[in-house]
């Protein structure tokens, strides 16, 4: 397995929508991902000439936010979130941001596992903020310095 930063996202935006449409009840459409900003950098992973997970994350001055991270549902387990994890936070601490946030569903017992092995913790909840169902989000930050 690989993973690396995207260069080109006019070549891999539909992969990524594709890891996007099999892991969230309401993803980004490929032309949402192709219009993300400069500040936006991806990381995707590429397991037996398959893309199976994809992270995101966007900068504003010194701070960090990911925008999602997703492994299609048969390559879970297998460490790849981890991986794309230490990724973003690599790109972050290479940008020098003071910290990364994210926000993740209080029923993703997975993500809030890995996120706060990690050294995230919670720093605040989104009352409604996902849809399909409808649930809360609870706002993680690390800080890096």
């Amino acid at each position: 397995m690989v993973i690396f930063r995207v260069e080109d996202l006019e070549v891999l935006s539909g992969e990524i929508a594709n890891i996007e449409k099999n892991c969230f009840s309401t993803p980004w459409s490929e032309e949402q991902i192709r219009a993300s900003s400069d500040s936006t950098v991806f990381f995707i992973a590429k397991y037996d000439d398959r893309y199976v997970g994809y992270g995101g994350m966007y900068s504003v001055l010194d701070e960090g936010y990911v925008t999602n991270i997703g492994v299609l549902p048969e390559y879970r387990k297998k460490g790849i979130g981890k991986m794309i994890l230490e990724k973003l936070l690599e790109c972050a601490k290479a940008k020098k941001l003071t910290f990364l946030s994210l926000e993740v569903r209080p029923s993703n017992v997975p993500a809030i596992s890995l996120y706060e092995k990690y050294g995230f913790e919670m720093v605040g909840r989104r009352p409604n903020f996902y849809q399909n169902p409808k649930e809360d989000a609870l706002l993680l930050t690390r800080y890096l310095k």
